[in-house]
C-alpha cells in the first residue's frame, strides 16, 4: 500500500478585517452575552465586495491553489485529480453554482484540464473529507497525486444574521462567528517516515443533522445559518467523538500515549469549548494533551478551511518544527466527528 503525504499547502484570506465588536454594534437587539468572550474570536476576514474586485468562493479558492502550487513540485497539468470541498460555491454575488462541478471549473481555470474532478460536501468537515477520499484513492492506486481545495465566502450568513436577529437568543447567532478564507493542499504517494498521513477517519451521527442548517432565509433575500447550539454543543456530543477515537485506537492497537502527538488542531468555533474538549479528552485517556494550535482570534470560524488555515498560519510563523505529529479533530454539522493524524517535515509556506 502506498504511503501518502501532504506535499504542499496554500491559503488565501481577504484583506478586509471586521471585528466582533463591529458586528455586535450593528445588531438591532441589545446583546446580554459577550460573544467575543465566549468564543475567543476578536476579528475575521471578509471578502471584497467591490464589483471590480469581487472575491467569490471561486476567486478565493483559485488564489489558495496558486499559493499551494507556488511551492509544489507539481504543476497544474501534473495533477491527477482536483477535489473541491467548499460549502459555499459562489461565482457572482448571490449566485451559488450547483453545476458543473466546482472542481471542474477550478481545474480548468488553473490548467489542470486533464485531471479527474469532483466535489464533496460535508459541512465544516469538507476539507478533511476531501483528504480522506484522496488518501484512499492514492493508497488504492487509482491516482498518484491530487489537490483538495476549499474557498469559503461564508460571511454573507453573518450579513443576514445582522439584518434579522431580533431577540436575545437567536438560532442565527453562530453565524456571527464566521470568516472568509480559502485553503488548498496537494497529496501524493511519496510518503515516508518523515512525512506521512497516518490515518483519516470520520463518523457521521445523522440524528443531529437538523442542529445546524444553512439555507435561504425565509425573512429576507440572503443565505442564513440556523444552529441549535444547546443541542449541538454539549458534553454528551463531545464524549461521543472522544469514545470513537478510543475505539479506533483499541481496534488498531494504539494508545493515546503511543501516538505521541505534538500538536492538535480543532475546528475553530470557540476557544473556551476547545479547552473544555481538551479537558474531557485528558480525563478520559488519563494523559496530558498535546499543544493546541489556534487562529480563531484573528480569523474566526472559517468553515471547511479552518484546520488547514491553522496549519498554514503556524507553518508560516515557523511554529511547527520538522518531524511534528499533528492531530486534526473535526466538528461539523451532520453531526461529523473524527480525526486525521499526519507527520510533517518538508511542508513549507
Amino acid at each position: 500500500m502506498q504511503r501518502t503525504r501532504f506535499e504542499s499547502i496554500g491559503s488565501y484570506t481577504p484583506e478586509t478585517v471586521r471585528s466582533t465588536a463591529e458586528l455586535i454594534d450593528s445588531l438591532a437587539v441589545r446583546r446580554s452575552l459577550d460573544l467575543e468572550r465566549i468564543t475567543g474570536i476578536e476579528n475575521r476576514r471578509v471578502y471584497d465586495s467591490h464589483p471590480d474586485r469581487y472575491e467569490s468562493s471561486f476567486v478565493l479558492a483559485q488564489r489558495a491553489i496558486e499559493d499551494c502550487l507556488r511551492l509544489s513540485e507539481y504543476r497544474a497539468e501534473d495533477l491527477d485529480i482536483v477535489i473541491s470541498a467548499s460549502i459555499t460555491r459562489t461565482r457572482r454575488e448571490g449566485i451559488h453554482c450547483c453545476a458543473p462541478a466546482f472542481a471542474l471549473l477550478l481545474g480548468n481555470a488553473i490548467g489542470a484540464t486533464s485531471a479527474l474532478h469532483f466535489d464533496v460536501s460535508n459541512a465544516c468537515a469538507g476539507m478533511i473529507t476531501g483528504v480522506l477520499v484522496l488518501d484512499r484513492m492514492i493508497k488504492a492506486g487509482v491516482v498518484r497525486n491530487g489537490l483538495v481545495v476549499s474557498g469559503e465566502q461564508i460571511t454573507p450568513i453573518a450579513e443576514t444574521a445582522v439584518r434579522e436577529i431580533s431577540k436575545s437568543y437567536d438560532p442565527q447567532f453562530a453565524a456571527l462567528t464566521v470568516g472568509d478564507a480559502a485553503v488548498a493542499v496537494v497529496l501524493d504517494d511519496r510518503g515516508d517516515d518523515h512525512d506521512e498521513i497516518h490515518y483519516v477517519e470520520l463518523m457521521t451521527s445523522a440524528g443531529g443533522a437538523e442542529y445546524c442548517l444553512g439555507m435561504p432565509s425565509d425573512r429576507s433575500a440572503g443565505i442564513a445559518l440556523y444552529t441549535d447550539n444547546r443541542a449541538m454543543q454539549n458534553e454528551g456530543r463531545y464524549m461521543q467523538a472522544i469514545n470513537r477515537v478510543d475505539t479506533f485506537f483499541k481496534e488498531t492497537g494504539r494508545t493515546w500515549e503511543s501516538e505521541k502527538f505534538d500538536y492538535w488542531i480543532h475546528h475553530q468555533f470557540s476557544a473556551p469549548v476547545i479547552e473544555y474538549i481538551a479537558s474531557l479528552t485528558e480525563q478520559h485517556f488519563g494523559t496530558p494533551m498535546p499543544q493546541a494550535l489556534n487562529v480563531l482570534r484573528d480569523f474566526g470560524n472559517t468553515a471547511s478551511t479552518s484546520h488547514f488555515l491553522v496549519l498554514h498560519e503556524h507553518l508560516k510563523r515557523h511554529q511547527i518544527p520538522e518531524g511534528s505529529k499533528i492531530l486534526m479533530v473535526p466538528e461539523a454539522s451532520g453531526i461529523v466527528s473524527g480525526h486525521l493524524a499526519a507527520t510533517i517535515s518538508r511542508l513549507a509556506v
